[in-house]
């Protein structure tokens, strides 16, 4: 029996006018309405024509999350008088409610990109809902992205509408071709905000790591807030292990129920939650909570103000989730549900002034994700770098070009970025690429393990993935039975894409013939580059067998089993979890070097403290992150390997070569066998590639200077005095700071270093000398840097004194003071007068001038005053600038 009163009550009610002409007219709409007015409930109902008297329609809503479409079905269902899985219905991974009578689908975006794969016209379906779309997943504005596809090209009759409480309206409007927006007012009850930051100062988020001084805090918010307000809290929290660590927190609160609600947590457990209850309740909850499903009774949100948004570490090779400041609109959704029912309030433990400074919405996945399965499902849909899909952020091209990379490495791509039908058949298992290929490499033998490293695994299951793979078996707790479903799952689907396709059948999902998007539309269908060739599965454990594990005695360790299955090396369970890790994350294969594992993508990790992989030679890091202030990752998740299964699975990284290079102040050659930065074997090279040696010594040179070369003292002053004619005058004269002798080596040096192999060799070339290569000689220029920058100029005394250019703007003549007696020009060299240092008669400084005019008529009667006593054997006219210049005392001037 359909519950009319509810659905009355509903404030969306008023908008569906504005939705359904907007439909009938464009086709597509945008829907803002606020938190609890019933547009993700009501709407779906009466686009189906199951409420409101419309046409029949089959619709598809499509959420972020699946314990939110688990739970808009059951309200709808319930709105209904029915029970999900009759004309309202479900589907998420792992779990599935419909009937042949289903006129309403609630799946979530990773569910309804599947399909899309699949079959690209969505047959039967009418409309298509993407619910919260402000939240940004990737896989939401994916799913977008090839609706709009769809609709341009196939299904001009599809209609689509973008709902969501906060979102960038606009935009989204223009992405679905300037659709209609509909806003709905909503019956919103006043929310009171009390800012109630830490007393002292909380360290911010790093990684995954939170401050548990902040947790305390929040705890503390929560029992204040139970003890100001009445009805149940609702408390957000980053993650699961926050969540935990506040519920153990508040054990003794008695007559309150503590829950925990996130998307690990178990149906039944999640239906708890959304049901009203028969005592006062504490509600701990992630992001999960923010939109899309009420929880009942509840008055007042405590607002950690913290969320996990994926992040990627491209200097390490690493990516997962990271714990960040949740933006504004986040703030706004989560105060939104305190005031749901009736008047409510909201804590937030940061302050107003912080506020202000937070983002205004949460970053979009697609600027920060991992976007290695993006790129897959772009490059099946027939658009590589995907520039031609209808997207509110285009994808970053770093990101994009390190995820083409990790799809060749799995063979997931071609060289043009074409989806390969191994490519095809891992965009369809629902699982990163990475771990898809692992689960097809070993034909559904490491299913357990692909699902253990499929999402965060608890903390408390510590860091051995063979002991968490064993925790997880014993079972016991909601994470051990969800993954219990998706082991049956991963293994189902790895024996259905396991095998080749028969000859001249088209791999899976590709379509029928005839059936695709037509020429001169976009033409999303995936086109493999290898279609028609063998498919790269059939080579059964390729990566396994790869020659480069060839020679060494321990690779056999991982050899493939005669039918294709990767084998399972070490000692059972451990050495699979450790091959299967190996084979999803070749890169992060590490040996222990030192204190610390060098992975052959060349970061460092550290294991924690007390971890179980303590002393292992070889490990496999499948979770890491970055400690706030160290330079290594942390392993949070890894795996023992022996080292043949090392080189087995990452035998793409083996590699032999020959290594000259700059270290320890000396070249150094070597011939060396690596695994990526690994080094495995090195021997001495005695006949070195001359042009390796070359680049070494220059390598040397730009370590550690020009200073490696023979510097004389004429070198020293043909240098600078060549810096000085560049100074000023300019071209054709050589410009010879490091950077730019460096830059012109091969015209100054080059016959040096052609025969140098050594440090040593270095030393012994006169540099300037070879400088000398760089003057201006073809044009004559060169025969004038004697007239224009003179080693010597001779003073009025006759003696040839030495110009310092070590200044090049303004060289320095240092010259007795006597010796200049008569000169009353100051002498130049190219037209720039000199700074003349004036020395007493024993060498020490006098006076500086650079106006020898002014400098007699002035400042001499001072520095005869204050010398003439102290030398009185050296002559001290009262006219210098018309006296006998002399270098000579009185004594030897009266002879």
């Amino acid at each position: 029996m359909i519950r009319y009163d509810a659905l009355d009550a509903l404030p969306v009610r008023s908008a569906l006018p504005a939705l359904a002409e907007a439909l009938e007219g464009a086709g597509t709409a945008v829907l803002v309405a606020p938190p609890g007015t019933g547009k993700t409930t009501l709407v779906p109902l009466v686009l189906a024509g199951l409420v409101g008297g419309g046409p029949a329609r089959r619709v598809v809503v499509a959420e972020p999350r699946r314990i939110a479409a688990r739970a808009a079905a059951r309200r709808m269902a319930w709105l209904l008088g029915e029970r999900p899985g009759e004309r309202v219905g479900f589907t998420v991974r792992g779990e599935r409610a419909v009937g042949r009578h289903t006129r309403v689908e609630v799946v979530t975006t990773g569910v309804l990109l599947q399909r899309l794969q699949r079959d690209q016209e969505l047959p039967g379906v009418d409309v298509v809902v993407l619910d919260e779309c402000h939240e940004r997943h990737l896989d939401a504005d994916t799913v977008a992205a090839f609706l709009w596809d769809v609709r341009q090209a196939l299904r001009p009759e599809l209609r689509l509408v973008a709902a969501s409480a906060t979102t960038d309206a606009e935009g989204w409007a223009r992405l679905l071709g300037g659709a209609p927006v509909v806003e709905a007012a909503g019956v919103a009850h006043p929310v009171r905000v009390v800012w109630a930051p830490p007393a002292r100062p909380v360290r911010p988020p790093h990684g995954m790591r939170v401050d548990p001084a902040l947790l305390a805090h929040v705890a503390a918010v929560v029992r204040r807030a139970l003890a100001e307000r009445d009805g149940d809290v609702l408390c957000f929290l980053p993650g699961v292990g926050e969540i935990a660590r506040v519920a153990g927190q508040l054990g003794d609160l008695g007559a309150v129920d503590v829950l925990q609600v996130h998307g690990r947590a178990p149906a039944a457990v999640q239906d708890a939650v959304l049901a009203p209850g028969t005592r006062r309740r504490v509600v701990l909850a992630t992001s999960v909570a923010e939109s899309s499903l009420t929880v009942p009774g509840v008055r007042v949100v405590v607002d950690s103000g913290l969320a996990r948004e994926p992040r990627v570490d491209h200097a390490r090779g690493l990516s997962g989730l990271t714990t960040v400041r949740a933006s504004r609109a986040a703030g706004r959704q989560r105060a939104g549900r305190a005031g749901r029912e009736a008047p409510g309030t909201v804590y937030r433990c940061w302050t107003e002034a912080e506020d202000g400074r937070l983002p205004a919405f949460p970053a979009p996945e697609i600027r920060v994700a991992d976007l290695t399965a993006f790129a897959l499902q772009a490059a099946c849909w027939g658009d590589p770098d995907a520039s031609g899909l209808a997207l509110l952020d285009p994808p970053p091209g770093g990101a994009m070009a390190a995820a083409r990379s990790a799809l060749t490495a799995v063979r997931a791509v071609d060289s043009l970025g074409r989806a390969t039908p191994v490519g095809v058949r891992l965009a369809r298992l629902g699982v990163h690429p990475r771990l898809g290929r692992a689960l097809l490499d070993t034909a559904g033998e490491g299913a357990e393990v692909v699902a253990l490293l499929s999402e965060e695994v608890p903390r408390d299951y510590g860091d051995d993935l063979a002991g968490a793979l064993r925790r997880a078996r014993r079972g016991g707790d909601a994470y051990a039975a969800r993954w219990a479903a998706e082991v049956r799952r991963l293994r189902a689907v790895a024996t259905e894409f396991s095998h080749p396709p028969a000859p001249g059948r088209r791999p899976e999902g590709t379509g029928q013939a005839g059936a695709g998007i037509p020429a001169g539309a976009h033409d999303r269908r995936a086109r493999t580059g290898a279609e028609a060739g063998a498919d790269a599965l059939a080579e059964g454990g390729d990566r396994l067998r790869a020659g480069g594990a060839e020679g060494r005695p321990d690779a056999s360790a991982a050899a493939s089993a005669p039918d294709g299955t990767a084998g399972r090396a070490g000692a059972g369970e451990d050495g699979l979890a450790g091959l299967v890790a190996a084979l999803a994350f070749p890169e992060r294969v590490a040996r222990l070097n030192g204190g610390s594992y060098l992975m052959a993508s060349g970061t460092r990790a550290e294991l924690i403290d007390g971890s179980a992989l303590r002393g292992a030679p070889w490990i496999v890091v499948a979770v890491a992150d970055r400690p706030a202030g160290r330079g290594h990752a942390r392993v949070l998740l890894g795996a023992a390997l022996e080292e043949g299964v090392a080189l087995a699975a990452a035998g793409a990284l083996l590699a032999e070569r020959d290594e000259v290079h700059w270290a320890d102040g000396d070249v150094v050659a070597r011939h060396v066998e690596r695994l990526g930065a690994i080094e495995l074997a090195a021997r001495p090279l005695r006949d070195a590639d001359p042009a390796l040696v070359r680049e070494a010594l220059l390598d040397g040179l730009r370590q550690e200077g020009l200073g490696l070369l023979r510097w004389t003292a004429e070198a020293e002053t043909l240098r600078q005095r060549l810096a000085f004619v560049r100074a000023h005058l300019g071209e054709p004269w050589p410009d010879v700071s490091d950077d730019a002798l460096h830059a012109r080596v091969d015209e100054w040096l080059e016959p040096e270093l052609s025969r140098a192999g050594r440090r040593a060799d270095l030393g012994r070339v006169d540099a300037g000398q070879a400088l000398a290569r760089l003057l201006p000689w073809a044009g004559g220029e060169a025969a004038r840097l004697d007239e224009l920058a003179p080693e010597r100029i001779t003073v009025p005394s006759g003696s040839r004194i030495r110009i310092d250019y070590g200044d090049p703007e303004r060289p320095v003549l240092a010259v007795k003071l006597q010796e200049m007696f008569g000169l009353r020009e100051t002498p130049a060299v190219a037209g720039v007068p000199l700074l003349v240092h004036l020395l007493s008669p024993a060498g020490r400084p006098a006076a500086v001038t650079a106006d020898l005019a002014s400098f007699w008529q002035d400042g001499y009667k001072g520095v005869r005053a204050e010398l003439r006593g102290r030398y009185p054997k050296h002559p001290w006219p009262e006219d210098p600038a018309a006296a006998e210049p002399t270098r000579y005392t009185n004594a030897r001037l009266r002879r």
